[in-house]
């Protein structure tokens, strides 16, 4: 798995975390977008066509013990009662069953493997990537938590909202940001008034985290969930702190839009700088021709002074619709689908 889909992975449980879920018996649908930077985001958006560049719209529905969640390609549906996972072939209208159990034991499984590959790759010299965060692998880390509300007000989607910015920072213990790098997550959040039984669906989501004994997100793999906390051992404490500090958010999320930022340390800057100015120095034995190319790497790179900070990707989760009329049928497996074994 790539580094940036493992991100992508991480941000996914985090919003989980904070953004407030929909209430049980409630049937909603929402829009989510995930956009990257630089030369990853061109080819995502030109493989991703549509999806890529508008999003991807999805119907979520939560009655007692199931939630099913479901898009024009695939589905998923949680019942804690019989312990059981069943995904969704839309296309194909076929589902497979995984039990807890199974999950659980592919979830070890796969920890075990990531946390050999992290320890591999922290032994060789690393390729150059798409920008990410500065690996904090082995290391303490401590989470820097804040949230302020704006007082800013306006329409979202026939909800009367309000915003609400949230911002969690991930360092090395001891050290400020700035000094030793890290990972930094702000969240733009527009607020509805708070939807009724939203202690439920949150008892839900817990439910289903006890009962797999670490946390799991629609959509990602055991394989991607393991490969991320390996990666970043930070992950697990900071949603602990997210869900704590986000029940107190005073309303329902309708609109959240999240900046994922990766800071360089001061040595990093330090080594970014001095090759910058090696780059654009003129060569000694190269006569005109390396004068003339010290000249163009100077001009080129006089341009580009090596930032602390860079965005390398944007997550926007929208509500579209919200409705209370929830039957047993909605939460249930579509009619005419069958078991692909």
């Amino acid at each position: 798995m790539t580094r940036v889909h493992t991100v992508a992975v991480l941000t996914a449980a985090i919003l989980t975390c904070f953004v407030q879920s929909l209430s049980a018996d409630v049937k909603a649908d929402e829009r989510g977008l995930v956009k990257f930077e630089g030369g990853l985001g061109k080819v995502v958006g030109i493989l991703g066509g549509r999806a890529a560049r508008e999003g991807v719209k999805s119907t979520i529905a939560v009655k007692g013990d199931r939630k099913i969640t479901t898009t024009d390609a695939n589905g998923q549906i949680v019942d804690l009662a019989e312990e059981k996972i069943y995904e969704l072939d839309v296309r194909k209208k076929t589902y497979t069953v995984m039990t807890f159990a199974e999950l659980r034991r592919r979830m070890e499984e796969a920890r075990k493997k990531a946390e050999a590959d992290a320890a591999k790759v922290k032994e060789e010299k690393p390729a150059k990537e798409e920008k990410s965060p500065p690996d904090q692998t082995g290391k303490e880390i401590e989470v820097d938590f804040s949230v302020k509300e704006t007082g800013q007000r306006k329409a979202i989607n026939g909800f009367d909202t309000h915003q609400a910015i949230m911002t969690i920072a991930f360092r090395e213990k001891g050290k400020t940001l700035e000094q030793a790098g890290g990972m930094v997550i702000t969240s733009d959040i527009w607020l509805a008034p708070r939807i009724a039984a939203m202690q439920e669906i949150a008892e839900f989501e817990l439910r289903y985290a006890r009962a797999l004994q670490g946390p799991m997100v629609t959509g990602a793999s055991p394989e991607e969930m393991a490969a991320a906390l390996a990666m970043y051992p930070m992950l697990k404490d900071g949603l602990v702190r997210m869900r704590a500090e986000g029940v107190k958010l005073d309303g329902t999320a309708i609109l959240t839009t999240t900046t994922v930022e990766a800071v360089k340390s001061e040595e990093q800057m330090a080594a970014e700088k001095k090759s910058a100015e090696a780059e654009s120095r003129p060569s000694a034995s190269g006569g005109v021709g390396g004068l003339v190319g010290g000249l163009a790497r100077r001009a080129t790179k006089g341009r580009e002074e090596p930032k602390a900070r860079a965005t390398f990707m944007t997550v926007t989760s929208e509500v579209l619709k919200v409705t209370t009329d929830v039957a047993a049928a909605d939460v249930a497996l579509p009619a005419g689908f069958r078991e692909s074994k």
